[in-house]
Parts: structure tokens; C-alpha cells; sequence
């Protein structure tokens, strides 16, 4: 992989990670439509560690916030009275079922989905997962009442927003478009649905950037790699950052109709592709 090829896979995991369109699915089709290279571990860990910047970045004062209402409900045993205590609590346990599921399935899809051992198989079925995932926010967009805010956020919708992330370990069905589909169920607005989704897929990039991490460092980084890995982590940091501060302010005013279309056209587009390349 050169420089070039490492700034637009940066470029379009900043987006891709943030935006209800699916990371892991772009990052999929973009080598296999031209003829790329994989991404191996290292620049995966590049990857990983741009988007968590970008989130931080945008996010560190209510990270800050959330640490120290969660902390002042531990202190006076009170966990679930403020909001900010709550949140805190929602996003650890909301982080659990990912975890788990990455812990038992992460090698197992990457190796069918990630290093070709699917082949266009694995394209097909990423094609349906965007297409079903833009179904289901579709009538998330329908049915939901749109009415919570996020500081009416409880235990239970981390549970139920945090199953949802656990499904985006399948390339398709986007982490970010899962988590805000299901808040939407839930009846949260569309901007507290991104926020909470944002806030959620902190632990997650993170965890999964430090397993990537442990393995490299045990590996190493050939000198010959650490432009591309710079590369890749400048370039998805900035746009990451960039992404999240494009849809918070896009879904005060829109709603998820665009990415929806676009999930559908893609996932169709490519199984024709995929149909014309057999």
C-alpha cells in the first residue's frame, strides 16, 4: 500500500466510521474495486487510532462531564439520578454485548470478510446488510416519536442501543447506523440518537484498537510502513472530526432519508458488480 492509497482508506474510514453508511463495508469494496491491496494489522490500528482521535477531540468536554457525574453518583450512591451518571453507566453497559461478541466472532468475520476468505461471497453479503440495515432505519425513521432527549437516556436503552452495536461487527451494517437506528426505535431525536451513538462507539474503537495495538506491538512496525501508517491515522482523524460535526448538524434539520437512499443504491450497485465479475 502507498501514501496515496493509505490518505483515501483514511479518508474514507473518517467518514464511513461516523456516517450511518458502514465503515467495514467501504473499506472492503474500495481495495476490492480497484484492485488494492488489504489493509494488514498495522494500518488497521492506523485506522482505528484516527477515528478515536477525531471522537475524542470532538467529544473530550463531555467526556469530562460524563467522568464526573459519573463519579459523584458513585460517591454519594446515588448512580442513576443525574444524567450524566446515567449516561456513564449506559455507555459501560451498552459497551458489554460488543465486547463480548468481538471477543468470540471478530477473528472469525475478519477472516471471511477482511483477508478474502469469502471472496465475492462476502461482497454479496455485505451488499444485503446494507440494504437490510437501511430497511430497518428506514422504519426506525418512520415509527419513532423523536421526542426523547439525551438526558432522559436509562439503563435499559444502553442494553438495547448497545445489542444494536454489536451487529456491526458484520461489514454492512455500520455501527453508527445501527446504534442510531435502534435509538431512533426508541424514540430519541435524531440528534441525541448520532450523540449517543458517537459517545457508545468510544469503548468499542477503542478495545478494538488496542488488541490491534498488542499484536503489533509484538509483530512491529517495519520502517518501511510508518508513512502510510501516519498517513492513515492524520487523514481519518480530520475527517472523522469533520463527519461528526457534519451530521450532528445535518440531523437537527434532516433526517436519515440520504443515507438510506445511498445504503440501498450501494448495496444494489455492488451486487450487480459482483453478479458481472462471476
Amino acid at each position: 500500500m502507498n501514501v496515496w492509497q493509505a490518505i483515501v482508506l483514511g479518508i474514507v474510514q473518517g467518514m464511513t466510521e461516523f456516517l450511518p453508511i458502514s465503515s467495514s463495508a467501504h473499506l472492503i469494496v474500495v481495495p476490492w474495486l480497484f484492485d488494492w491491496p488489504e489493509p494488514g494489522l498495522a494500518f488497521n490500528v492506523a485506522l482505528h487510532l484516527g477515528t478515536l482521535s477525531g471522537v475524542l477531540a470532538y467529544f473530550w468536554r463531555d467526556l469530562i462531564q460524563i467522568g464526573r457525574g459519573w463519579l459523584a453518583g458513585i460517591i454519594r450512591l446515588r448512580l442513576l439520578e443525574e444524567p450524566a451518571s446515567r449516561l456513564g453507566w449506559a455507555v459501560i453497559i451498552g459497551s458489554v454485548p460488543a465486547g463480548v461478541a468481538g471477543f468470540f466472532l471478530n477473528d472469525v468475520i475478519d477472516r471471511y470478510f477482511h483477508s478474502g476468505g469469502g471472496g465475492d461471497t462476502a461482497i454479496m453479503l455485505t451488499s444485503v446488510l446494507l440494504i437490510v440495515l437501511g430497511v430497518f432505519l428506514w422504519l426506525a425513521e418512520r415509527a419513532g416519536s423523536r421526542r426523547r432527549a439525551l438526558h432522559e437516556l436509562g439503563l435499559r436503552d444502553g442494553v438495547v442501543v448497545g445489542l444494536a452495536q454489536a451487529l456491526a461487527l458484520l461489514p454492512g451494517v455500520s455501527r453508527s447506523g445501527s446504534t442510531i437506528t435502534a435509538s431512533l426505535f426508541l424514540g430519541f431525536t435524531r440528534p441525541a440518537a448520532a450523540r449517543f451513538s458517537f459517545i457508545l462507539g468510544i469503548p468499542a474503537i477503542a478495545g478494538a484498537g488496542l488488541l490491534e495495538m498488542l499484536e503489533l506491538m509484538r509483530t512491529g512496525l517495519p520502517a518501511e510502513e510508518r508513512i502510510v501508517f501516519f498517513a492513515g491515522v492524520i487523514s481519518a482523524a480530520i475527517t472523522g472530526f469533520l463527519a461528526i460535526a457534519f451530521l450532528l448538524r445535518f440531523l437537527q434539520r434532516f433526517s436519515t432519508g440520504i443515507f438510506i437512499l445511498y445504503r440501498v443504491a450501494l448495496g444494489l450497485v455492488l451486487l450487480v458488480l459482483v453478479s458481472f465479475a462471476r
